[in-house]
This record gives C-alpha cells, sequence and structure tokens, in this order.
C-alpha cells in the first residue's frame, strides 16, 4: 500500500512539474496565435497557427521588416510587418518605400505586385499626412499588413507602442502542409 501511495505521489509531482513548465513557457517565452483575417497576406494566410516569441524583444528591439504581434486598440492583437522604427521618415511613392529617404525593396509583397494591372498595392502617403510628425516617436513602431489594400494598421489606427507588442513571429506550425519559417 505504501509503494502504491509513493508511486501515486511521484506521478502526480511530475504532472505538477510539467504543467508548471508548460504555463511559464508560454507566459514568458512563447506563445501560439491564430492569424485572423486576410491582412498579411501573401505572406500569412486566414487561421495559420503561429507562435510568437515573447522573449525577442525583452532582450532586443524590434528590426525593420519583422512581423510582430501586438495588442491593438480593438481589445485583441494583430499581427503586422514593422516598417518604421523610432526616429525614421517614412513615405511611399509610386508603390516603392522609402524609409528615411533610402528606397527599400519588397520581395514579399511581389506576388500580390504582378497581380495589379498597372494599379498601386500602396497608396502614396507621408508619415505627416498619416500620424500627423514626420518621423516615427520614440517608444514606438510604424506597422504595416502586406496586403496593403486590406489591411488595418498604423496608416489607420497610428504607430504602436513598443510595449504593446507581445513580440514577433515567423513560424508556421500549422496546417501541417504550410509549416515554415517567414522572413
Amino acid at each position: 500500500m505504501a509503494k502504491q501511495k509513493n508511486e501515486l505521489w511521484e506521478w502526480t509531482k511530475a504532472l505538477l512539474i510539467a504543467v508548471g513548465l508548460a504555463a511559464l513557457i508560454r507566459y514568458f517565452l512563447f506563445t501560439p496565435i491564430v492569424v485572423d483575417g486576410l491582412s498579411m497576406m501573401p505572406t500569412l494566410h486566414n487561421g495559420d497557427r503561429m507562435i510568437v516569441n515573447k522573449l525577442s524583444y525583452t532582450v532586443g528591439e524590434p528590426d525593420r521588416f519583422d512581423i510582430v504581434v501586438f495588442h491593438a486598440p480593438e481589445q485583441k492583437d494583430y499581427i503586422k510587418r514593422v516598417i518604421g522604427l523610432p526616429g525614421d521618415t517614412v513615405e511611399y511613392e509610386n508603390d516603392v518605400l522609402y524609409v528615411n529617404g533610402k528606397a527599400y525593396e519588397e520581395p514579399y509583397l511581389e506576388e500580390y505586385k504582378e497581380q495589379i494591372d498597372g494599379g498601386l498595392l500602396t497608396e502614396d502617403f507621408t508619415l505627416e499626412e498619416k500620424i500627423g510628425r514626420e518621423t516615427v516617436p520614440e517608444g514606438t513602431l510604424f506597422v504595416m499588413g502586406d496586403n496593403r489594400r486590406f489591411s488595418k494598421d498604423s496608416r489607420h489606427i497610428g504607430v504602436v507602442d513598443i510595449d504593446e507588442v507581445i513580440g514577433n513571429t515567423n513560424v508556421i506550425y500549422w496546417p501541417i502542409q504550410d509549416i515554415e519559417l517567414i522572413k
């Protein structure tokens, strides 16, 4: 009888440790998220399941073109791409991104640009027209979805406070046929 109680106690301890570790990992390091909507097409699709790395910005800073998850004003989490960092000027002209006056290629948009006959994927704008400032304010990010015509992003909701960023994501783990690392 004592052996059964001891074995039951060992199994209970192992289970409690496993649950505790899983909770710590999910709360502090990594968490799953489901893509909701079409704003990141063609890079991400509605229903894609991804892993959010919460640790990445605890020890580092966001980089231009990172895909980040953040708390949006509508009390839900958004997935968007970082376009402007604090202090940057951002503008689009003839479907070309200019940051601090330098043109940047956006290879992740090529698939959609090829589908548009003569039209612009991203309308012309300056940062001042969208947020009323010439540069991205300190402590914030200017983010956009890859599906530029159908994305609610910094052009509509304004800049994102870095404190609202949960982490970055670049791993799709479901559906199985779509497992990949994204850049």
